[in-house]
């Protein structure tokens, strides 16, 4: 004879729970282990990505060339000046500078500024003079391009104005402005202008003759084709005349301002050199020198930033 036994579901529901539930024993004895009771096996983690390894060989070949050309350049500088007791030495000249630095914002009258403000003038100036010539240049290097006929009537006159020293233009800048400060920076601008508008044009003229064809047959307006199918494509080519244009800008300014006086690096230079300091003529070659690299270093990488070679 057998017998059944039948629980009510809510039996069994309790007794599931009752077993699922660790006993003291078992609780305790996990607690001793120090491992949780019963409880489920956990996720294996996710490897943390690995670190790719720094490239020494190729940081030192990156670092090294600039430290020992500059150490070169300082070493013959040295052994040059030795005996000499014209020429500041090395150490004489870093001696000036920190002088120099440790104040560069004096005021102490119209003319006699620290060379902070001496930069920060001549700056000023480059970016009026850059920014008028890029909003007359690039444009213009877009017509150049995109219309021969246009192209055949002002290309000679680029071509017999560019070479053009940067001084000759400043005496028609002081006859129209009557002004030295004015006529610094339209010498900016003369001289600046050339490269963007070349650029430009030559960058216009080697786009592919099929995306214009397209833009034909799409019946696209002329508006249209220079900000959708030509302004991309000549973007590289205009960033280049950009940074071409400005090292001519900060090359030019220097010399402006030697002739028109006033504050800027190259009225300090000017100045400097009538008072016989020569160890801060050095220091002012230095400082145009490093201001002239970071603006074309800024530019470089804006340029490779938008370039489509990759």
């Amino acid at each position: 004879m057998v017998s059944a036994v039948f629980h009510s579901p809510l039996e069994a529901a309790a007794a599931d729970q009752q077993r699922a539930q660790p006993s003291p024993a078992r609780a305790s004895a996990a607690a001793a282990s120090g491992v949780a009771p019963d409880t489920p096996a956990s996720a294996p983690a996710t490897p943390r990505p690995r670190r790719e390894p720094i490239d020494w060989r190729a940081l030192a070949l990156r670092v090294l060339p600039p430290v020992a050309g500059i150490a070169l350049l300082i070493g013959v500088w040295a052994l040059l000046t030795i005996k000499s007791s014209g020429f500041p030495t090395p150490a004489q000249t870093f001696d000036a500078a920190v002088k120099l630095f440790s104040d560069p914002f004096y005021q102490k009258g119209p003319n006699d500024q620290g060379i902070g403000w001496n930069i920060l003038s001549s700056l000023q100036r480059v970016a009026l003079g850059f920014g008028m010539a890029a909003l007359v240049g690039i444009p213009m290097g877009f017509l150049l391009g995109r219309f021969e006929f246009l192209n055949r009537m002002v290309s000679p006159l680029v071509s017999l104005l560019r070479p053009v020293s940067p001084l000759a233009w400043l005496p028609i800048g002081l006859l129209v402005f009557k002004s030295a400060n004015p006529a610094a920076i339209w010498t900016i601008f003369i001289c600046s202008i050339w490269p963007m508008i070349i650029n430009t044009a030559v960058g216009v003229q080697r786009v592919p003759a099929d995306y214009l064809n397209v833009a034909k047959v799409l019946n696209l307006s002329e508006w249209k084709v220079i900000t959708r199918i030509l302004f991309p494509a000549v973007l590289p080519y205009m960033l280049t005349g950009v940074r071409l244009s400005v090292g001519t800008a900060w090359l030019v300014i220097v010399a402006a301002e030697m002739l028109t006086g006033g504050v800027g690096i190259g009225f300090w230079v000017w100045d400097e050199w009538n008072n016989l300091n020569v160890q801060h003529i050095i220091i002012a070659i230095f400082v145009i020198g490093i201001v002239g690299l970071a603006l074309e270093q800024a530019l470089m990488a804006i340029a490779r930033r938008f370039s489509f070679d990759d």
